[in-house]
This record gives C-alpha cells, structure tokens and sequence, in this order.
C-alpha cells in the first residue's frame, strides 16, 4: 500500500491540512487533494488546494512567504494531517503570523497578534484580495 493511500479523502477528494510551525504556533488551515500531498512531499514547500479557486496552491507563490514542510502527521483516523513548517513570515494573507490572530474573550473577537505586513501591499490591488481584505 503507497503511503497516500492511508490518507482518507472526502468525497471531494480533500483532507484539512494544519499547519504548524517549529515554536507549535497553528498557522493556517487549508485542504490537501492527491496531487498537492504529492507536490509538497517531492518539492518541499506546502501545497494546497484552493477549494474557491478549485486549483493547487503553493503557500507563498504570490506574497513570498513560503512554508517549508519539515514533517507531516497522519491522525489516527487518517482523515486529518498536522504539517510541520518552518516560515519565519507571517502565514495569514491579512498580515498576521497565524489565521487564527483573534481570540473569543468576553463574547467578543479579540485581535491578540500584531499585523506583520500590510497586505495591500503584498498582494496585487486587481488581485483576489482588493486593500488586502479577504473575500
């Protein structure tokens, strides 16, 4: 059995891939189909696939700020990995070390991380983030 067949793939073919750096920050989450597992495990730089664009991804392919897989986890059930990075950047498009900068406090959504970067800057105003903000 190859290794990428003990990975369980939802219908859509996909599997939710965390990434997490060498401190144990949670950066992002994002989905793995066949073909980005496979591209990530030969280049070294995560690879994902953009369920809105429906096409592969390579983290950092527009901002630069590129994930390098250091190691992938396989969860008990298969239906889930852990990929292990080393950055250095901030892995939010918004401009913040993680996705996951706002913390539940008091009811509220707190921002508990400072912005990196200007994502207006980083990414092309004609491009999908129009002033940096997510769609």
């Amino acid at each position: 059995m190859a290794l990428i067949d003990e990975i369980k793939f939802d219908p859509a073919g996909l599997v939710p891939a965390v990434a997490v750096d060498e401190s144990g920050c949670v950066l992002m989450l994002a989905y793995m189909n066949r073909e980005s597992f496979e591209k990530t495990i030969a280049t070294g730089k995560t690879t994902f696939y953009s369920r809105s664009r429906k096409k592969l991804w390579t983290k950092g392919e527009e901002s630069g700020n590129v994930l390098e897989m250091l190691d992938i986890y396989l969860d008990c059930d298969g239906d889930a990995l852990v990929v292990k990075v080393r950055s250095g950047v901030p892995a939010c498009h918004k401009g913040y070390l993680s996705c996951f900068y706002r913390k539940l406090e008091q009811r509220n959504w707190k921002i508990i991380m400072k912005r990196e970067f200007d994502p207006g800057k980083v990414y092309p105003v004609s491009g999908k983030y129009p002033r940096g903000e997510a769609k």
